[in-house]
């Protein structure tokens, strides 16, 4: 009877330990969800943005329908990568972001543009849309991080995957975009 009795507190032990373990792991993912969805607000508020930029734009430089088309373009394909997964959704926001950086070159090209006051207000607000999503993308990949990291530990590392979890990928800067994020600005005076 004994022996049956510390098979039961050891069979106990290690399902509630099992427990702990996959309630934890849940947490972390859906920790990692949320802030994704985070992200998904702020890349709305951008598209949002967008045509209202673009149009003011175009108002000053008619000759640049290249770029114009190279961001209504990514952008549709932006807004067409909601079901594409996380990977689809960073690689499409990133070629929107290249597109973005076109279309606030080709404005730096015409000074009355920049003078304009609604373009101004268009630029602060991507601006500081831009930051959101940054702090945003850091959440998420700080989420992703920890996921990842309990993942991968003792003991968890041993049930994880029977359980359903594996290692997710990061939301990241295209080659383009960080180049951009590194390059100092140019001051003239």
């Amino acid at each position: 009877m004994s022996v049956l009795t510390i098979l039961l507190v050891v069979v106990v032990v290690i399902g509630i330990f099992l427990i702990v373990i996959y309630n934890r792991l849940v947490a972390l993912r859906q920790k990692r969800l949320n802030a994704f969805s985070d992200i998904d607000v702020q890349l709305k508020q951008r598209y949002d943005l967008i045509p209202n930029l673009v149009e003011t734009v175009k108002a000053y430089a008619k000759h640049e329908d290249k770029v114009f088309m190279q961001v209504t373009e990514a952008r549709a394909s932006a807004m067409k990568s909601r079901d594409d997964g996380i990977e689809g959704r960073a690689a499409a926001e990133s070629v929107l972001g290249a597109a973005m950086m076109q279309l606030m070159a080709v404005a730096e090209n015409y000074p009355e543009l920049k003078a304009n006051e609604n373009f101004k207000q268009l630029q602060t607000e991507l601006s500081d849309l831009e930051n959101k999503i940054a702090a945003a993308r850091r959440f998420f990949n700080n989420a992703t991080s920890e996921l990842n990291t309990a993942i991968q530990q003792f003991p968890a590392v041993l049930f994880a995957a029977s359980l359903g979890f594996k290692n997710e990928v990061f939301f990241e800067l295209s080659e383009a975009e960080a180049e951009a994020v590194q390059k100092a600005p140019d001051v003239n005076f």
